[in-house]
């Protein structure tokens, strides 16, 4: 059953040069227990679509369209102050800089009481054993003890730890996590995926985990949604993106992560030129003027907005190449490259 939809979604934000439109008819679906990945270069519309999802751009300057349904209420048309009261609750979310995210002046264990107390009417003490219990079961050593720590006496792992304990304080039904890896070396990032992927086990929630980071989602998602320019363009299982990839933008992501099962004879494949600005969306595929394969569109690709259409078994993807051309050209030409390299 789907506990999460989106439909449509716009956000926009006005500026004096111009629209911005970070997110652009954005709608995917998530169920309980399930984890979606959505992964794009920094600009494409991920962080901004989260923080969507819990409201926290009304009352703010952006214009927003569109669907968000939470186990069936309707979030975009709701009050703030209704949806105040699912954050923490229903929803919550793992910043990307905890040491950020966290006030500087209040204890760990005091913010973690804090939330738990806003939606439990308990005292300071039963809320402080529970700030404990958290800590301890994402891994803290001595919760009793750090739990009266700053953020700064926390190292980056055991701030993210801690991040993650705050959010699940009050055991939400949908997790956002954002960039939850990021900045911490390579053996506390497997631990932290680890330590999600029990909780979300415990809790079965539904998860979404924003990243640039590919092997992140192989790890964690069931399904992965990838973004360009505000929009999906490519959608379908971990399997589909992996081993039967079909865009030329989520060719170029496969082609610029590094593999550690095979020696590497050749550099890294970057994705030619630059992210587009969402001021100034290219016309037609907003990934035409990076894409190898535009030329063979018949000049679609510059003049027509691709739709986001089936290609085989709810795997998705908007693309003006027909679906036999993206095949042959992914087992043909990608494929073969990427495995050389």
């Amino acid at each position: 059953m789907t506990f999460l939809e989106l439909k449509d979604l716009r956000i926009h934000f006005p500026s004096d040069d111009g629209l911005v439109k970070s997110v652009d008819g954005l709608s995917f679906r998530l169920e309980r227990g399930k984890t979606l990945g959505i992964v794009g270069e920094s600009g494409s519309g991920k962080s901004v679509t989260s923080l969507g999802i819990l409201g926290l751009h009304k009352g703010g300057r952006a214009k927003i369209s569109g669907e968000i349904w939470l186990d069936g209420e309707e979030l975009v048309t709701a009050s703030t102050e209704h949806v105040r009261t699912l954050r923490g609750k229903k929803m919550a979310m793992i910043f990307q800089d905890p040491l950020s995210a966290m006030h500087p002046f209040y204890t760990v264990g005091a913010q973690i009481m804090e939330a738990y107390r806003i939606h439990h009417d308990v005292s300071k003490k039963v809320a402080r054993k529970h700030a404990i219990e958290m800590l301890d079961r994402v891994g803290i050593p001595q919760p009793d003890r750090r739990v009266d720590s700053y953020p700064h006496e926390f190292s980056g792992g055991m701030r993210q730890r801690a991040m993650i304990a705050m959010a699940l304080s009050c055991d939400p039904e949908l997790l956002i996590a954002d960039e939850p890896t990021t900045a911490l070396d390579v053996t506390v990032q497997a631990q932290i995926l680890d330590l999600m992927r029990d909780l979300q086990r415990d809790f079965n929630a539904a998860l979404i985990v924003i990243t640039h980071d590919l092997g992140v989602v192989a790890e964690l998602s069931d399904d992965i949604l990838v973004m360009y320019a505000g929009k999906a363009i490519e959608y379908g299982t971990a399997e589909d993106i992996f081993e039967r990839p079909e865009h030329p933008y989520t060719w170029g992501l496969l082609g610029s992560m590094p593999r550690l099962d095979r020696e590497r004879t050749e550099r890294l494949l970057p994705i030619k030129g630059s992210p587009p600005s969402l001021i100034n969306v290219p016309p037609g595929c907003a990934f035409h003027p990076r894409c190898t394969f535009a030329d063979r569109t018949g000049g679609k690709s510059t003049s027509e907005v691709p739709e986001l259409l089936e290609s085989e078994g709810g795997h998705l993807v908007r693309c003006h190449l027909t679906r036999d051309v993206r095949r042959t050209a992914w087992e043909n030409e990608i494929k073969p490259n990427l495995e050389a390299s």
